[in-house]
């Protein structure tokens, strides 16, 4: 009998299935990778597995989301108090890195289906709006409680613009060989003053007109 999945039982039976299908992910590679072996190494039927998870790719999303809660729950405590927009950001990104840390063997198995045109496994894709709003919400709490001063026409785009940062950051972590991949926490210590420099460019009057066109090129793009 399947257990429903809003149960207790329900929940731990979905956990198993995604610590599992992680496993495997990393074992063998996303491709090769099944859902009549996720079901037999977690020790399941494949109905059951099914009822739970339609297709890997679902799999794939709840993975995704699960990581964006751990990060969010991470950052909260940081970012609840007020603060200069340089240590929040600083602190929201360096925290979202190490929430992703101990995955770092298994995410390179992704980057071949996330980049192709198309995939569901794309962070930009449909099916992983709830992850990337999450995302975007913890960068949201970053601008929203800076006591720095944010042009207020930018203020509305730039939770999006920053999480646009942290995917070059991801990527960039993706691909980051080094020890603990200190290169990408040094990334982040030299960006975050580079980006807070140019939030404060952008409220000068010389160069308001140059930040109101990238807005609007931007938003067109989006």
């Amino acid at each position: 009998m399947v257990e429903p999945a809003t149960s207790d039982r329900g929940e731990q039976t979905k956990k198993l299935i995604v610590r599992t299908a992680i496993q495997l992910f990393r074992d063998q590679g996303y491709d090769k990778t099944t859902m009549r072996g996720i079901a037999q190494a977690a020790g399941l039927s494949v109905g059951n597995a099914y009822y739970y998870f339609p297709s890997k790719d679902h799999l794939v999303q709840e993975f995704y989301a699960t990581i964006q809660e751990d990060a969010a729950a991470a950052c909260a405590p940081l970012l609840a108090a007020p603060g200069p927009f340089d240590e929040r950001l600083r602190a929201a990104l360096g925290t979202i890195v190490q929430t992703m840390a101990p995955y770092h063997a298994f995410a390179g198995k992704f980057i071949k289906s996330a980049v192709e045109p198309g995939s569901p496994l794309s962070p930009f894709s449909a099916e992983s709006a709830p992850a990337r709003e999450r995302s975007i919400g913890i960068l949201h709490d970053v601008v929203e409680g800076a006591t720095t001063k944010i042009d207020p026409e930018l203020r509305a785009d730039l939770p999006e613009l920053l999480w646009l940062c942290q995917m070059g950051i991801t990527l960039y972590w993706v691909h980051d060989s080094s020890p603990g991949q200190e290169k990408t926490n040094l990334l982040v210590e030299r960006a975050v003053p580079l980006i807070d420099r140019l939030v404060s460019l952008a409220r000068m009057p010389i160069l308001r007109s140059i930040n109101r066109e990238a807005l609007k090129l931007y938003r067109t793009l989006r």
